[in-house]
């Protein structure tokens, strides 16, 4: 990783991203690391991308731990690069090939429908607190809201089917009761691994593993954390549908809570059950039967 250091408010522009991957390119880095930036890190990092470099997108949240760790407290875009520099060398992320044209748009329509469902939400429970001029307005944009989501899910469905690899996939998902098309369509886009690692691995990486909270003799509660927090959300919900029509899921449930679990650890453990089942379906390529788990 060399800093960029300066360079970084060019790279807000074509012809600074290009003058910067060419200073790589010559320079033929072993990594060129970057934080994520709510989109703003895509240009240059499909640029590195097509010219051979290897890049790899990093959570800012690991950066700044990192940091933090090593004493670096201040913040500066020098001091930012130097960090990101630091970071590379000592945990050397892994390089990933970014997602192509049809996967990015999959990515921006699930990440599209979920905030017109939230927007929806928010309006629904304006309507209560309105008055009656208020509510024919908000009612109206509830309608229009309505079928914008109807449009988008009518664009996802001919988005997976028209990709052979989505397709199959897609079929695979959808064959477990409690699995739909959001569902489907968020796991394919937000967690394209699935299918291609263990258990413990697509536990962690949804969101849905417990960790250990020990401290000598103390033994505190394992909780989950971090993850994909849109990729937990919707298996969430598609577990709570799974509770009630999957008999695999629903009879772990029921086992779950006669043993005396608290109802949201046995929720979890649910998400967790059916995920790895999803992961196990696509890495063998098979349909779901109630004794696939």
């Amino acid at each position: 990783m060399y800093p960029a250091g300066e360079k970084r408010s060019d790279a807000n522009n074509a012809e600074g991203i290009e003058k910067l991957v060419a200073f790589l390119v010559e320079e033929t880095p072993a990594l060129v690391v970057l934080e994520a930036t709510g989109g703003l890190e895509t240009a240059f990092a499909t640029a590195a991308c097509a010219a051979g470099l290897p890049v790899a997108v990093v959570n800012p949240r690991q950066v700044r731990d990192f940091a933090k760790a090593t004493g670096m407290l201040a913040k500066t875009d020098t001091l930012d690069a130097a960090v990101i520099a630091r970071f590379a060398e000592a945990i050397k992320p892994q390089a990933r090939p970014l997602r192509d044209e049809a996967a990015t748009e999959l990515v921006g329509m699930v990440a599209r429908r979920r905030q017109l469902v939230l927007m929806r939400t928010q309006e629904k429970n304006r309507l209560a607190a309105a008055s009656a001029k208020q509510k024919d307005d908000i009612k109206a944009h509830i309608k229009w809201l309505d079928e914008r989501i109807g449009n988008l899910d009518t664009g996802l469905t001919v988005a997976l089917r028209q990709s052979e690899a989505w397709c199959v996939k897609e079929d695979l998902l959808e064959s477990v009761p409690g699995v739909g098309l959001i569902t489907s369509a968020t796991l394919l886009s937000l967690l394209p691994e699935l299918g291609t690692l263990n258990r413990g691995e697509v536990a962690a990486l949804g969101g849905v593993a417990p960790f250990n909270r020990d401290s000598g003799l103390y033994r505190g509660k394992r909780m989950i954390w971090g993850g994909r927090a849109d990729v937990r959300s919707v298996l969430y919900m598609a577990t709570l549908a799974a509770i009630r029509f999957n008999e695999t899921i629903k009879a772990f449930h029921k086992r779950l809570i006669e043993h005396g679990k608290p109802a949201k650890v046995a929720i979890v453990a649910c998400m967790r059950k059916l995920l790895t089942i999803l992961n196990s379906m696509i890495k063998n390529k098979q349909s779901w039967n109630q004794h696939i788990a």
